[in-house]
């Protein structure tokens, strides 16, 4: 099973970065044409999600959305300050799976794969593998 890394390094407190094309990249070097990628990302307080890309409008909102759903000010017990990142990233999960076809990801028309931060800057990592079949 072909299986590797991708390294990511944020420069915003919060912000969401495309990994589709890095990813294909990887996919296309293994030589797998069918089959399913997972991605996973092993911090608590970012998350990866599929979601459109077109406009970069559709991420602003979601971080913004989040702002409001989770609150900065709030009684939190964890003394690290960054609760709210911890809550965010359990509202948007730490995986995706892709299928792999062709040796192309399919994704919809819009659909990007993102990274997103919620607790930077950082340089974090996301670990992928292709199961072929």
């Amino acid at each position: 099973m072909p299986r590797g890394e991708l390294s990511v390094t944020t420069g915003k407190r919060q912000e969401m970065i495309d990994l589709t094309g890095r990813l294909q990249q990887a996919v296309s070097a293994s030589g797998i044409e069918e089959g399913i990628v997972y991605l996973y990302n092993p911090h608590t307080t970012a998350a990866l999600i599929i979601n459109e890309g077109a406009d970069p409008d559709v991420q602003r909102d979601i971080l913004g959305g989040l702002d409001r759903i989770v609150p900065a000010e709030y009684p939190y017990r964890h003394g690290e300050g960054n609760s709210p990142a911890h809550l965010m990233t359990a509202l948007t999960g730490s995986s995706v799976t892709v299928f792999l076809h062709q040796g192309l990801l399919q994704l919809g028309t819009w659909q990007r794969i993102f990274f997103c931060e919620f607790d930077g800057p950082r340089n974090r990592q996301v670990w992928w593998k292709i199961l072929a079949g």
